[in-house]
C-alpha cells in the first residue's frame, strides 16, 4: 500500500506541475496555441509519465534503504544518529559567522550554498566518525544508558563473557551453564560464528564433524538460555585473525574471554584481558591425590619402561604404575607415590599396594 501511495504521489505532483507549467511559456507562444486546455492535458500526461518513473525509482531506493536499516545493528543506528546530530550542530556553530559577513547582493546566493554544502560535509563526517568510535562515544555521553549497556554487553550484574570458537566446539560450556557456575551475559561475536561455519564446511571429515558439533551445541544453549546467549554483530575488518578480534572486543566491552586455547589465554593475559580457561577450571576441580592415597585402577597398556603400566582416572588423568605391566587388562589397587603437574595436564605415579606394603 505504501509503495502505491509513493508512486501515485509522484504522478499526481508531476501531472499538476505539467498542467500549470504552460503558464511559464512566453506570451507569444501561447498566442499560437488554438486549444490551451488540450495542451495542458498533453503536458500533464507526459509529466505524469516522468513522475511515475521518478516515483518508481524513489520507491525502489526507499525499500532498499529500509531493508539495510532493518539489518543494521542497533548500536550502529544509535551511533550514526548521534554522529549526524553532532555534525549538524558543529555546522551551525561554524557557519553562523558567515551570515554576518557583508557580501554584495549579487553574491548573496553564496551564503545558503555554503551553509548547505558545509552541513552535508560535517554530517557525513560525523557519521563516519561514529562508525569508528561509536562505542566509546556512547560510553562517553552516558555510560549508564540502556543503549550503552547493549553495546557493551553489560546488561547483567556479573562480568560479561566473550565466547571463543574452541570453547564452543569443546562442548563443556553446556555443562557449565547447566550447573550454574557460569554467571553473566555470554556474547558470541559474529566473526566467531563465521569461523565456526568455515570449520563446519571444511573439506576434512574430522574438522567438519567438529564444526557441526559446535553449531549444534551453540543452537542448544541459545534455545535453553535465550536471555543469556547474545549474538553480537561486531566485526573488525582491519584485524585479520579471529584471536586478535576476540582480544580487541573483550578490551572494548571490558569483558572476560572464555576459552580453552592456551596460546590465546596467554596473549589475552599479556594485554590485560581477564581470561577464564575451561582447562584451568577442570584442573582446579580435580581431586588431589597425595602420596599414600589408594586408588582402584584398571591397567590399560604398558608404559615406556618395561615394568610400567598405564591407567586413567575418570577425569582423564594418566596414572603411571610401576611394576604394573603384568596387570595389563585387569584392575589393581595402587598406592600414589607422587604427582606431577604440567601445562599439558597432571600425571600421577603409583605402585601396586602389595608392592608398597612389602
Amino acid at each position: 500500500m505504501l509503495d502505491a501511495i509513493i508512486i501515485f504521489s509522484f504522478i499526481l505532483a508531476a501531472s499538476g506541475i505539467g498542467f500549470y507549467s504552460i503558464e511559464l511559456l512566453p506570451n507569444g507562444t501561447l498566442d499560437q496555441v488554438t486549444n490551451l486546455e488540450a495542451l495542458r492535458l498533453v503536458v500533464a500526461v507526459f509529466a505524469a509519465i516522468i513522475g511515475g518513473a521518478i516515483g518508481l525509482s524513489f520507491q525502489t531506493t526507499y525499500r532498499r534503504l529500509e531493508s539495510q536499516i532493518k539489518e543494521m545493528p542497533l548500536e550502529v543506528i544509535l551511533t550514526r544518529a548521534i554522529g549526524l546530530v553532532i555534525g549538524l550542530l558543529l555546522a551551525n556553530l561554524m557557519l553562523a559567522p558567515l551570515f554576518l559577513l557583508p557580501i554584495p547582493a549579487d553574491f548573496g546566493f553564496i551564503k545558503p550554498l555554503v551553509a548547505v554544502v558545509g552541513s552535508i560535509i560535517l554530517s557525513v563526517t560525523g557519521m563516519n566518525l561514529a562508525d569508528t568510535h561509536g562505542r566509546g562515544l556512547l560510553r562517553f555521553i552516558n555510560p549508564n544508558t540502556v543503549e550503552s549497556m547493549v553495546v557493551e554487553g553489560t546488561l547483567k550484574p556479573a562480568n560479561t563473557k566473550v565466547l571463543d570458537t574452541s570453547c564452543i566446539i569443546d562442548g563443556r560450556i553446556e555443562a557449565l551453564l547447566e550447573t550454574g557456575f557460569l554467571e553473566g551475559q555470554i556474547l558470541v561475536p559474529q566473526f566467531v560464528l563465521q569461523e565456526l561455519q568455515q570449520v563446519a564446511d571444511a573439506s576434512k571429515d574430522q574438522k567438519r564433524v567438529r564444526g557441526r558439533r559446535g553449531l549444534e551445541i551453540l543452537n542448544r544453549i541459545k534455545e535453553e538460555y535465550p536471555d543469556r546467549i547474545v549474538i553480537n554483530a561486531v566485526d573488525y575488518e582491519d584485524i585479520p585473525t579471529v584471536d586478535a578480534k576476540l582480544v580487541r572486543f573483550a578490551q572494548e566491552i571490558s569483558g572476560t574471554l572464555l576459552t580453552n586455547d592456551y596460546n590465546l589465554s596467554k596473549v589475552a593475559s599479556v594485554q590485560k584481558v581477564p581470561v577464564l580457561n575451561v582447562n584451568d577450571l577442570v584442573n582446579a576441580v580435580r581431586p588431589s591425590y597425595l602420596p599414600g592415597d589408594n586408588l582402584d585402577l584398571k591397567i590399560l597398556k604398558e608404559g615406556k619402561e618395561p615394568s610400567q603400566g598405564i591407567g586413567y582416572l575418570d577425569d582423564g588423568t594418566m596414572v603411571v604404575v610401576e611394576e604394573g605391566s603384568s596387570y595389563v587388562g585387569g584392575e589393581l589397587r595402587v598406592v600414589v607415590t607422587s604427582a606431577l603437574q604440567t601445562t599439558a595436564g597432571r600425571m600421577i605415579f603409583a605402585k601396586p599396594q602389595a608392592s608398597a606394603l612389602a
